[in-house]
């Protein structure tokens, strides 16, 4: 009788099914993608080998040059599968994406702030002061009162645009 041989208990064999080398695939070629369309100064500030830059630079060449590109992001989809550090690369694509999502919501509460200034006047002035003492009480009151006249004529919204600059240099970190 022939011997079979038997995994053992410590050779556990994992079986990765084909779906799943897929998506591991696809995820792969939409960094590559994200990577290649980022602007430069973004991707400067990201953990990339030497590799990749290099092909970051050839992909900002052959951008225009649309079958060249293609296989040149699978080029770079290659590269990434060798590449160990991917976790951090995508740490610090979703820190970037993330920060931007945190300034477009400082803006949208600056925004809301700016519209209740100009509609509760002198009390909501009082607890913004409260809340950031480096506002001028005075500069505060003025472009107030300036922007509601221009609402209230129509006018071209100066003093509005004014107030949002001077409460985004104090708000904003």
């Amino acid at each position: 009788m022939a011997k079979q041989n038997k995994p053992t208990p410590d050779e556990e064999i994992i079986y990765v099914s084909k779906s799943e080398l897929k998506r591991d695939a696809q995820q792969y070629q939409q960094l590559a993608q994200d990577l290649a369309s980022m602007p430069k100064k973004q991707r400067d500030k990201l953990p990339l080998s030497d590799d990749l830059l290099e092909a970051m630079v050839v992909a900002d060449k052959i951008r225009q040059k649309s079958e060249a590109y293609r296989r040149h992001i699978n080029y770079i989809t290659k590269t990434l599968r060798l590449t160990e550090n991917v976790a951090d690369i995508e740490a610090a694509i979703g820190l970037m994406l993330n920060k931007n999502k945190q300034a477009d919501v400082m803006l949208n509460k600056i925004e809301l702030v700016r519209d209740d200034l100009i509609q509760q006047g002198d009390s909501k002035i009082n607890e913004l002061i409260d809340e950031y003492p480096m506002l001028e009480r005075q500069k505060m009151r003025q472009l107030v009162r300036q922007a509601s006249k221009e609402m209230q004529a129509e006018k071209p919204a100066k003093s509005y645009k004014e107030l949002f600059q001077y409460l985004k240099e104090a708000m904003m970190p």
